[in-house]
């Protein structure tokens, strides 16, 4: 087979795939390794084993049914709409300024110096516009596979002289930290939310699903090579990106979540433990990462939004491509105000995003349940798997909010 005849196969699961590796990957699974080395790997697989029928549930109901999980929930009450839409609006704003600063901060460190920061923001929400104004699934596919493909082998190069280097001898006065402490709790917090990705992506997934069906009518029976492929593909990034994390700064002075200061270190341990040499690569895979997350973000929360927005009018859209354009753009001009005017808090917005995913995450994973009896051809395994899962949230969610 060719490789254009299996990049064919892949689609929505690819997309999804490549909007896990930003946040989530980078900033959480590389600061676990660095906080408390390996200890976390098993953590990480069963945050992503527990959430894996609620981003599934997804796949099927939108090949099944042609539609997309908010006309699912839509069929059910306008609150669950509603409330949707009321969440999905704050992070819309907070994730695409978040992700456009980083992505700003790390174009500025691959091209000459000087150039002011709001430069480089413009440049990189221009840059989303322009991708995604013309035939806007297409476009997106074919970056999500073109960044999943370059992120994946940087990586694994990365890793391999990581593991060739000599380890880093830690800071005077390191101890090992334990991660199952209550003052770990809101690093979970964060690192759960987004691992591998908000819940709520999962509505964003069920549109990519619905386009590939539009343009593919033979994608339905290969939809669970997509998504268990890229699926599984996030869970080895992650662990990956722990491993980086894990060699390079375990034992090292890190910088607590925030994301701006923590991607110039990133960069910077790669830099002075394996060579000076390895900074531009090591920079080109961050960049990766958050540009590929935040396009994604853009193009998914906007359909989210419009469709939400005209559920509730009680109208589908005329002109879909027009209208979303017109959400696209306003996306981007918000969180280029948000960057203007709040830039100094979005390094703080960002774990605050996280945990607000974390603590909505068993209000998604119960909307994505209630679907699933509308699914044929389940395995026997998911439903327990998928209960199993909701009640592992609600009581987390639930954990939390008493110690604080």
């Amino acid at each position: 087979m060719s490789f254009a005849a299996l990049s064919r196969r892949f689609g929505p699961g690819i997309i999804m795939a490549s909007s896990c590796v930003g946040g989530s990957h980078i900033i959480a699974s590389t600061q676990a390794g660095a906080y408390y080395g390996y200890q976390l790997a098993g953590l990480i697989v069963l945050v992503n084993l527990l959430k894996y029928p609620f981003f599934r549930i997804a796949f099927d109901y939108s090949s099944e049914h042609r539609k997309t999980l908010l006309q699912g929930y839509a069929e059910r009450g306008r609150l669950s709409v509603q409330l949707f839409l009321a969440f999905n609006l704050f992070a819309t704003v907070v994730n695409i300024a978040g992700g456009t600063l980083l992505s700003a901060v790390l174009l500025g460190m691959m091209l000459p110096q000087g150039i002011p920061a709001n430069v480089l923001n413009v440049v990189v929400l221009a840059s989303f516009l322009i991708l995604l104004f013309g035939r806007q699934y297409q476009a997106l596919d074919r970056i999500s596979k073109a960044v999943m493909l370059g992120l994946t082998l940087v990586t694994l190069a990365a890793l391999v002289m990581a593991f060739g280097q000599p380890p880093q001898p830690p800071v005077a006065g390191f101890e090992t930290p334990s991660p199952w402490v209550w003052a770990a709790v809101p690093f979970f917090a964060a690192l759960t939310g987004w691992m591998p990705a908000p819940l709520e992506l999962s509505v964003s997934s069920s549109m990519w699903v619905v386009e590939k069906n539009r343009l593919d009518p033979d994608y339905r029976p290969k939809r669970m090579v997509d998504f268990n492929t890229s699926y599984i593909l996030t869970i080895i990034l992650a662990l990956m990106f722990m491993a980086l994390g894990a060699l390079v700064q375990y034992g090292q002075a890190v910088t607590p979540l925030s994301g701006g200061k923590f991607i110039g270190q990133f960069v910077d341990m790669y830099a002075h433990s394996i060579g000076e040499w390895m900074r531009l690569p090591m920079t080109a895979v961050a960049f990766a990462c958050i540009y590929g997350t935040t396009i994604v973000a853009v193009d998914g929360y906007s359909r989210c939004n419009m469709q939400a927005v005209n559920l509730l009018r009680g109208r589908e859209p005329a002109r879909a491509e027009a209208e979303l354009r017109l959400w696209l753009t306003g996306a981007c001009l918000l969180a280029f105000v948000l960057i203007q005017f709040f830039s100094n808090a979005i390094g703080k917005m960002i774990p605050f995003a996280m945990t607000a995913s974390f603590l909505s995450a068993p209000v998604f994973a119960a909307l994505n349940l209630r679907l699933a009896a509308e699914c044929s051809g389940k395995p026997l395994w998911l439903m327990p798997l998928a209960y199993l899962g909701l009640l592992a949230l609600v009581l987390a969610a639930a954990a939390y909010l008493l110690l604080l």
